[in-house]
């Protein structure tokens, strides 16, 4: 919330807080002037708390943390940059230079003029004011314009960012092994010589060691666990909030395309890779130290036996290999089929209005039911073909288990040096030791191609051209509200007829601009090209003079107010609402937006008021106050353009009177663009645009456009055949009277 502001909307720099005075300096520093109506903070702050200034530069384009150093530390920051530091009592001072030979750093008062010199401070000094708070400010790096794909290699990164607790866990994975192996040679010396040899102290000797062992194999099991719970979280965490950034930088078109079930559960396929990741992965090149140092011992106890197990394994492998491009292809056949079974469910509850006042019910579960045939079809077909890698290679695996006793056993009877019996015993569990983690690595090559095909399929989201470019970087212009078209021609994807064909018209700042036009005459296009959420055009469209593509898009979306026909509330209170496109605002900013939108009266009337819970879909409100809400919120921010895209269309004549006699005051000193099949809600507009088959046709008073321009005519005169072209009512037509 502004600290305070002049009448014409620009600050007075001697009412600003001292840290957003230091924030702006330094920013002014990097070539970013920073709008004071974008920060958020809490009207309960005395002062800005540094998540708040972090987030305000951050949304201006410029690199920014908050962090905690001690002044050793501060003489060790580059100096090539200013640097905020965030003092005790609220206030602020921004470091300049350090000398560290003396121990000093320069300081500068952000309310000071300008050109004053900075002032030398030593550690004792600063410490009686400043706690290790810093603001860290710097331009944003050209290099991470470029988002990397989403693939093997980027989860794989996310990864080695947690290299020390794979490091932990490579030496705990390692002591275990030797701790597994180690209770096995013991049951070889027991039955080679305490048992043939009768030796107590051997045996007790065995016991101790054998406690031990496994009173600190199952602590370093724990620890283990833990490890791989901890790095499973945390990449769990950054690959949720590496889908949300990913999902939420996507162009609206993109969504506009694809059905919401179906997307849902292609991202949801990335936590398939994810598990495979921190579960079978890691599993097996865990259990691959086991493999490493057991097969020297089975080698040295017996070559010929230690051989069999990894021809058994080997030939495992192969079996499995075989099999994988059939699993392939119906892996990819069953994620298809799964999307579009989300899809029916997603769509059936995002609908259910629709579906139960159109008794839908039956129609929509017909549909379910067919593909969740397919789906279970799929998964039966998968059943079958992934049962017979398992049927053909488990012989092979219970050989490696247990049958190698059986060979060693015919070995020790007709060998000529055969396996001590404690010899044969501990071969057979060192097999079943190796055995296991072999499988697993065989096994582990088709578990690999479902995880490759899952990343595909998280990739056809996700690595989509996003918008992020235009939304960090580009001009943030303080707009006053002119809009300019110079001829513009846009064509939608898939289509061959321009939506647009050559569009020109200016209006200056202050103007309220109504747009009419037949069904697919291009006045929602204009208005979407306003958004900047089509970007692809021939022409330029300017605000204020400056082309729409060189504005920061994020800047552009929150300079404007936008309120559609149909507009989403979210799960919240009222109020909650109105601010939602700035949180930190007050409860008196939330009723200035109300009222100025005509929807104090009806919010006051609601059981609690502000704080009344709006539910999933709005039912406990009407259309008219839905739409008073969204213009509220649209107005919240003191937009200096105003979209109102079919905004009353859908509105009874009492909610749309209201909405329409507030136009006039909501129009004040902004631009509003109106677009509506209702004439009469135009006639009050300073310029009305008429528009036809992507074009242009006339721009002018309504009374200009009656007399002069033929299709405002018609659809003026079609909509209201009771009054006379200037809006007077004619003298009601003599009827006869009849009887029944």
């Amino acid at each position: 919330m502004n600290d305070a502001s002049d009448t014409t909307g620009h600050e007075q720099p001697e009412t600003l807080h001292v840290r957003i005075l230091a924030v702006k300096a330094v920013a002014r520093f990097h070539g970013v002037d920073l709008d004071i109506e974008t920060l958020r903070s809490d009207p309960a702050e005395t002062a800005p708390m540094s998540p708040h200034l972090v987030e305000w530069l951050r949304e201006s384009g410029l690199w920014a943390r908050g962090i905690r150093l001690n002044f050793r530390q501060l003489l060790k920051v580059e100096t090539t940059t200013p640097v905020v530091l965030l003092l005790q009592d609220g206030g602020a001072a921004i470091m300049v230079a350090h000398d560290r030979d003396r121990g000093i750093i320069f300081v500068r008062d952000p309310r000071a003029p300008l050109g004053s010199a900075p002032v030398a401070v030593d550690e004792l000094q600063l410490r009686q004011v400043w706690d290790g708070a810093v603001l860290l400010i710097r331009g944003e790096r050209g290099g991470q314009e470029v988002e990397p794909a989403f693939n093997f290699a980027l989860l794989w990164k996310m990864v080695w960012v947690e290299k020390r607790i794979l490091r932990d866990v490579a030496i705990s994975s390692v002591t275990l092994t030797i701790l597994q192996v180690l209770p096995i040679l013991m049951i070889m010396v027991v039955l080679n010589t305490v048992i043939i040899y009768r030796s107590m102290n051997t045996l007790i000797l065995v016991t101790l060691v054998f406690i031990v062992a496994i009173i600190w194999e199952a602590i370093l099991t724990w620890g283990r666990r833990m490890m791989l719970v901890i790095l499973s979280t945390r990449l769990d965490a950054r690959l949720n909030l590496m889908i949300f950034d990913r999902l939420m930088t996507l162009p609206i078109d993109f969504f506009e395309k694809n059905q919401a079930g179906e997307l849902s559960y292609k991202a949801a396929q990335i936590y398939r890779v994810r598990d495979f990741i921190t579960g079978r992965l890691l599993s097996t090149f865990i259990d691959m130290f086991m493999v490493a140092l057991i097969l020297p011992i089975l080698f040295y106890l017996d070559a010929f036996l230690a051989w069999t197990i990894l021809i058994a394994a080997a030939i495992i492998a192969v079996i499995i290999t075989s099999f994988l491009p059939a699993i392939a292809r119906l892996t990819g056949k069953i994620i298809a089929a799964e999307s579009l079974k989300g899809a029916v469910m997603v769509e059936s509850i995002y609908g259910i209005r629709t579906v139960k006042a159109l008794a839908l019910e039956k129609v929509r579960a017909d549909e379910w039911d067919e593909r969740v045939a397919e789906t279970s079809r799929l998964n039966i077909q998968m059943g079958r073909l992934t049962n017979w890698p398992v049927a053909l290679s488990l012989p092979f695996e219970r050989y490696a288990q247990g049958g190698v006793l059986l060979l060693g056993g015919y070995l020790a009877v007709t060998s000529q040096n055969p396996l001590a019996l404690g010899g044969l015993v501990g071969f057979m569990l060192l097999g079943g030791r190796v055995a296991g983690p072999l499988v697993s690595f065989a096994r582990l090559i088709q578990d690999a191609q479902e995880a490759r095909a899952a990343v595909g399929i998280v990739g056809q989201v996700l690595n989509r051209p996003t918008e992020r470019r235009a939304l960090t970087t580009g001009l943030r212009p303080r707009f006053e509200g002119s809009v300019e078209f110079e001829n513009v021609t846009f064509t939608y994807e898939g289509t061959k007829t321009p939506a647009l064909n050559k569009v020109n018209f200016a209006v200056p700042e202050g103007t309220m601009l109504g747009i009419v036009g037949r069904s697919g005459s291009g006045k929602s296009t204009i208005t979407r090209l306003l958004q900047g959420i089509n970007r692809e055009y021939t022409g330029a469209v300017k605000i204020d003079n400056t082309e729409l593509r060189e504005i920061n898009l994020r800047h552009l979306r929150k300079s404007f107010g936008v309120v559609l026909q149909d507009n989403f509330l979210f799960r919240g209170s009222v109020r909650d609402n109105i601010v939602a496109g700035r949180p930190g605002l007050s409860f008196e900013d939330a009723i200035r937006a109300a009222r100025l939108a005509g929807a104090e009266e009806f919010i006051e009337r609601l059981p609690q008021g502000y704080e009344t819970f709006v539910q999933e879909g709005s039912p406990n409100l009407s259309g008219g106050q839905k739409q008073r809400l969204a213009i509220a919120r649209a107005l919240i921010a003191d937009p200096r353009l105003l979209i109102l895209d079919e905004a009353t269309s859908a509105l009874d004549p009492e909610s749309e009177a209201l909405i329409n006699a507030n136009l006039l005051r909501i129009a004040r000193g902004r631009t509003m663009v109106i677009i509506s099949h209702r004439l009469a809600s135009l006639v009050e507009c300073d310029q009305i645009l008429v528009m036809d088959a992507g074009q242009v046709i006339d721009l002018g008073k309504h009374g200009e456009l009656v007399e002069r321009c033929a299709i405002y005519r018609h659809l003026w005169l079609q909509q209201n055949r009771h009054m006379n072209p200037e809006g007077g009512r004619h003298a009601p037509t003599p009827t006869l009277a009849q009887g029944d």
